[in-house]
């Protein structure tokens, strides 16, 4: 059954509501018994990094196939220019739209639930820009109307609505920046489901390390790819200052986001059991936070 089919079962009549999701793409994946869990490249230009993290992990052709419709979810929250690190690096993002078209994506749908006004937020991070070349790939302004009610059966998130372009998709595919947050510590890709949740999101802040890990319980990505080219250390999720980013040049990439999120906690000088929502995530299973368990690939690129 593939995605779409399985999401089309699992509607209650109406439309209004989904049963407690099941979406694993695991039966579309299958990781080769000597492929790694993980990859990190360091160095080299970003879209160079980008492919080669992924080319480590079997290839886009491992979660995209022929005629899927493609959701990639960047970070464009805020009204920066990528050198502030606020905001997912363009080069990133147009380096996996164009891995997903070669694999035969029919479509590439790429957007966020911004905090300021989009339009700016599109624009001023560099993605509308680096997108517009491509064929079939649309940027888009998120429609409240595509909006619905969601049983994510967590004891925060009972109901939520949530984005269905991001849950119909045939591939979803995470792309967060990773950096500092006031209030989570980092912001990395579980967070970034924030950006398919409707609503008054600020709701979940007093419980919001609970409510995360149970939104990546519900989300489950066919494959997460960390934006670490540059980094945001102090004053985010918005930042505004140079001297509060620092830059790495490293890529991260791999189908366990709770894995993804621990090694990209790392080049902050933190594990990721120092995250109350990758600790929440790993308590209900959604992925492996100890580093020591997984088989991690470094790739160090020519500058």
């Amino acid at each position: 059954m593939d995605r779409r089919s399985f999401i089309r079962k699992s509607t209650v009549a109406g439309g209004a509501l989904l049963v407690p999701t099941a979406i694993d793409t695991l039966w579309r994946q299958g990781r080769a018994a000597d492929s790694p869990d993980l990859v990190m490249t360091k160095g080299g230009e970003p879209r160079a990094a980008t492919r080669a993290a992924v080319e480590a992990l079997g290839g886009m052709g491992r979660f995209v196939s022929r005629g899927d419709i493609v959701v990639l979810k960047p970070n464009i929250a805020f009204d920066r220019t990528p050198e502030l690190a606020a905001t997912t690096n363009p080069e990133v993002l147009a380096a996996l739209a164009e891995m997903c078209l070669e694999a035969g994506a029919r479509q590439v749908k790429v957007f966020d639930r911004t905090v300021n006004d989009a339009r700016r937020c599109y624009v001023q991070s560099g993605i509308a820009a680096a997108l517009q070349p491509l064929g079939n790939v649309e940027l888009k302004y998120v429609d409240d109307r595509r909006f619905r009610d969601m049983r994510i059966g967590g004891e925060v998130l009972g109901t939520w609505p949530i984005y269905t372009e991001a849950i119909e998709a045939d591939a979803l595919i995470n792309v967060p920046i990773a950096k500092h947050h006031g209030l989570a510590r980092l912001t990395m890709g579980i967070k970034n489901w924030m950006g398919i949740m409707g609503g008054n999101r600020s709701r979940i802040h007093q419980r919001i390390d609970l409510a995360l890990a149970e939104m990546a319980a519900f989300v489950k990505p066919s494959l997460t790819v960390i934006d670490a080219v540059r980094i945001l250390v102090a004053n985010g999720p918005q930042g505004g200052s140079l001297d509060d980013v620092r830059y790495p040049k490293v890529i991260i990439a791999g189908t366990d986001q709770v894995a993804a999120d621990s090694l990209g906690a790392t080049l902050f000088n933190l594990r990721g059991s120092d995250l109350g929502y990758v600790r929440e995530a790993a308590r209900l299973g959604v992925g492996e936070a100890d580093l020591n368990k997984l088989k991690i690939q470094e790739l160090v690129l020519a500058a």
